[in-house]
């Protein structure tokens, strides 16, 4: 009786090595890869989809990213030969496609969906497929999970193959994959876009941000930070550090950023106090009013590892920056005049009302009148509560650029 062999399984790679099939594993491999590539880089499409294209053997492969409406044009990334759009109404309301509400992730063909000499007569293929030397049709609609709606589409000529079950398999394995990249790649796009909205929020509320990585070194800085620190009026970066003006006050600034720096490498666990917020003044060589700056450590994620990730936030406040409040918003926001908001906006940045009227060129009995006009629409008695609630309004918000 023979001893059962000790020897270990071979693995799937294994197996397709010896039946010859390496190239088809390397194939499938890079055009794996370059499906998901796409989720971080969305510039990377085109040539997730011409390998697609080679993949499955057509002449075009096209990912529809957004189909055409009646009034909107549609996007979508071809891989084969580049042609002119048509003009004129959307070809989905001017020729019906066959391929219109599919069951979402389900490949279908032309055979599935129509007789071959109804497709030769239908006004689609003649106008959208004959001309381009498209015949044969696969595809699928892939509904990611934010319910956003894409569609692929792959063809070959007449003189080619029809598409096969092993084709359809092929696509119905790949579609998955396609699907998760495409789910991947909404949510980072949504991502950014709330906190592209934030940031400008921020920048838009006069606040400077300056993100640090694990070292304490400068990664990012809004507009508005970018601007202070090259004033170098109480703060400023030295070989890609923050530094103060002034020595005492610049090792008080990176003793702050260091015990936050040692809170960030600690991860917070679920239900515990938030981290402690430090503050602290800085002076100014100008004479100007000192910087307010808060530090925060970035909350920690284990996932998260590497050089250069964001580490510590500092936030920094100029009490002497004016706010540029839009006037065309603070109108819509209290009912004012185009004068009176003017008025408004200028006294909000500190300015007296003498002050204001001299900047105005009116006459301080018209700047007075308009001010009378101003506590009666925004219901306040005095000055100091026009500012408080100019400053503390939603109108800097209404501002279409940053600066």
């Amino acid at each position: 009786m023979q001893p059962p062999s000790s020897a270990p399984a071979p693995s799937p790679d294994a197996e397709l090595a010896s039946n010859g099939q390496p190239e088809i594993l390397d194939t499938f491999s890079q055009l794996l890869g370059a499906l998901y590539e796409t989720a971080y880089d969305n510039t990377t499409w085109p040539k997730a989809v011409a390998l697609l294209r080679d993949q499955l053997d057509a002449n075009f492969v096209t990912l529809i990213i957004r189909p055409d409406t009646s009034d909107q044009a549609g996007a979508m990334i071809t891989a084969g030969q580049v042609f002119e759009a048509h003009s004129g109404l959307r070809s989905q309301y001017s020729y019906p496609s066959p391929f219109v509400d599919l069951v979402s992730d389900k490949v279908y063909v032309i055979d599935d969906l129509m007789r071959k000499d109804e497709w030769r007569q239908s006004l689609f293929y003649h106008h959208f497929c004959e001309p381009y030397g498209v015949f044969h049709v696969m595809g699928a609609d892939i509904r990611t999970l934010d319910n956003g709606e894409f569609k692929i589409r792959v063809t070959r000529p007449e003189s080619g193959a029809p598409f096969s079950a092993a084709d359809k398999a092929e696509l119905t394995r790949l579609l998955p994959h396609i699907k998760r990249t495409l789910n991947i790649q909404t949510r980072m796009r949504a991502t950014e876009s709330v906190g592209l909205l934030y940031t400008e929020a921020v920048s838009r509320m006069m606040v400077a941000t300056i993100i640090l990585d694990e070292k304490g070194q400068v990664l990012q800085s809004n507009q508005i930070a970018s601007e202070l620190l090259a004033e170098g009026d109480g703060l400023k970066v030295y070989q890609g550090k923050l530094v103060a003006s002034y020595s005492t006050e610049s090792r008080e600034l990176q003793a702050m950023i260091t015990q936050n720096l040692v809170r960030q490498q600690k991860p917070v666990a679920a239900g515990s106090a938030p981290a402690m917020v430090e503050a602290m003044s800085l002076s100014r060589p100008s004479g100007r009013v000192n910087l307010g700056v808060v530090v925060k450590a970035v909350p920690s994620n284990e996932w998260i590892g590497g050089k250069q990730r964001p580490a510590v936030m500092v936030y920094v406040r100029d009490a002497e920056k004016k706010s540029a409040v839009p006037l065309k918003v603070t109108q819509q926001l209290f009912g004012l005049t185009p004068a009176e908001s003017t008025l408004a906006v200028h006294l909000a940045n500190g300015l007296s009302l003498e002050e204001a009227a001299e900047e105005l060129g009116i006459r301080h009995n018209t700047a007075r009148a308009h001010l009378r006009s101003i506590f009666s629409k925004t219901g306040v008695r005095r000055q100091t509560e026009l500012v408080r609630i100019m400053l503390n309004s939603v109108s800097a918000l209404g501002q279409q650029t940053l600066g």
